[in-house]
């Protein structure tokens, strides 16, 4: 299996972490995020695994080196400029050659989702993507109807909501949790050059046809460690025995 970890942000919500260090090497619980994500990854199948990255790329690079990858193929992809999540995946889809689904993961995300299960669920359902949901409170999310078919996106604080297809059955407003199973031939529908958003890619599939699908992930745990508040909160359930990670790649 193959992944894509999305790590070239700046983490400006960070700072003052962010000035002198990546965002994926933030620390939780004394492990960088970066090898937490990988160990999740591994201990989920992912042998190969490509990286993007541009704010402070060289001290991801050698993060990688000084563990030796953690024993398996790791790749870079660095932009000049980045991307976004559309652009930066379209940039390394070299990387997925192997006409099997791949996970793409926010550097930023820690969380319990069983992504085997999710990996099932994509290949079962036949999906172009499947993406991790939950029902919490967000100003952003997506439009999701009764078979988990995603239905459009919605913005609170801009009061935009966009429809890509009509739900079946009763709708419901979920929250994106920054994980997606991809199956490569969505490469074969990407016309978006630079940097745009995976998100807008995914509304034009949907209004296409193609199935794009959620994957209720309400009873794990999950958090995004983009603000100091949520960094703190994660440290603490970590000392609190809430929730733990295991950082070993073995």
């Amino acid at each position: 299996m193959k992944a894509m970890i999305l790590a070239a942000g700046y983490g400006t919500r960070l700072q003052p972490l962010t000035n002198s260090k990546p965002k994926a090497l933030v620390e939780i619980g004394g492990v960088p995020m970066l090898q937490l994500i990988i160990a999740r990854l591994i201990k989920s199948g992912a042998d190969e695994i490509i990286i993007n990255t541009h704010h402070f790329a060289e001290q991801i690079a050698a993060f990688l080196h000084a563990n030796n990858n953690f024993g398996i193929r790791v790749e870079l992809s660095y932009e000049d400029e980045i991307l976004g999540t559309g652009g930066g995946l379209k940039k390394a889809s070299y990387f997925f050659d192997n006409d099997q689904p791949f996970i793409l993961h926010n550097a930023d995300i820690l969380s319990t989702i069983d992504l085997k299960q999710m990996y099932r669920f994509h290949q079962d359902r036949g999906a172009m993507a499947t993406l991790a949901i939950q029902a919490r409170e967000t100003s952003r999310g997506f439009i999701v109807d009764e078979q988990n078919v995603i239905c459009g996106h919605a913005d609170k604080d801009n009061q935009r909501t966009r429809f890509a297809c009509v739900p079946q059955g009763k709708s419901r407003f979920m929250a994106f949790c920054g994980i997606h199973i991809i199956s490569p031939e969505i490469f074969q529908y990407i016309n978006e050059t630079g940097r745009f958003s995976i998100i807008d890619t995914y509304l034009k599939l949907i209004e296409q046809g193609f199935p794009i699908l959620g994957f209720p992930a309400d009873g794990f745990y999950w958090r995004d460690i983009g603000k100091i508040e949520t960094l703190n909160e994660i440290q603490h359930d970590i000392a609190s025995d809430i929730v733990r990670f295991d950082s070993t790649v073995t």
